[in-house]
């Protein structure tokens, strides 16, 4: 790229690469694809960027995205609000979404605790949730941060500071993922499979 000096396409490679899982070849592709866009949908394209960080907000309640005050989840009647679902991400919160099987309401952290990174609890929105159980509302808090290091010491966290309260923290289960080896599953994911088993 810099052999050729043409500093708006290296800049626009630049900003690609900034992109996580994006390397120096596909930030490349990338940049040769939008260059070959039509201009009306590159400008669609610079205008769907600028409108998402303009008019995509947190909730008011659990902290997902979206652009209005209440995300649908909080704005949903229906949903079960005595079950808060908390995870590490808005993706995480669409993943539990997307198995049809939980009814309840999220709060979005937005990471995990992570001392090495320079992620401390006060960083996260953990305080939001706290405020949220103040009344007798809800009954149960489901921890469903991810299965490593960090996911594992911010649900000891959170669920440290939420037994004083008096509500139910659970934890979700781990288990040997559908079409996979006994054989080929670790330890730990075993263990906790044996634990979390349940009567069929």
């Amino acid at each position: 790229m810099a052999a050729y000096n043409v500093v708006p396409l290296a800049r626009l490679v630049e900003q690609f690469e900034r992109l996580p899982g994006i390397g120096n070849k596909t930030a490349q592709r990338l940049a040769y694809f939008v260059l070959n866009m039509p201009k009306t949908q590159a400008d669609e394209f610079a205008k769907a960027i600028t409108d998402a960080h303009e008019k995509v907000k947190y909730c008011t309640v659990c902290c997902n995205f979206t652009d209005s005050e209440l995300c649908p989840v909080c704005r949903n009647e229906a949903r079960d609000k005595s079950q808060i679902c908390v995870v590490e991400t808005p993706r995480d919160a669409i993943a539990l979404e997307n198995t049809h099987e939980y009814n309840g309401t999220y709060h979005i952290l937005h990471g995990a605790i992570s001392p090495l990174n320079g992620v401390s609890p006060d960083q996260l929105k953990i305080k939001e949730l706290l405020s949220r159980l103040t009344d007798d509302t809800v009954k149960e808090v489901i921890m469903a941060t991810n299965p490593t290091v960090e996911g594992e010491a911010t649900a000891m966290y959170i669920s440290k500071l939420l037994k004083p309260m008096g509500i139910k923290v659970t934890r979700l289960a781990y288990g040997i993922p559908v079409g996979g080896d006994l054989e080929y599953t670790d330890e730990v994911t075993l263990a906790r499979a044996l634990e979390g088993r349940s009567e069929i």
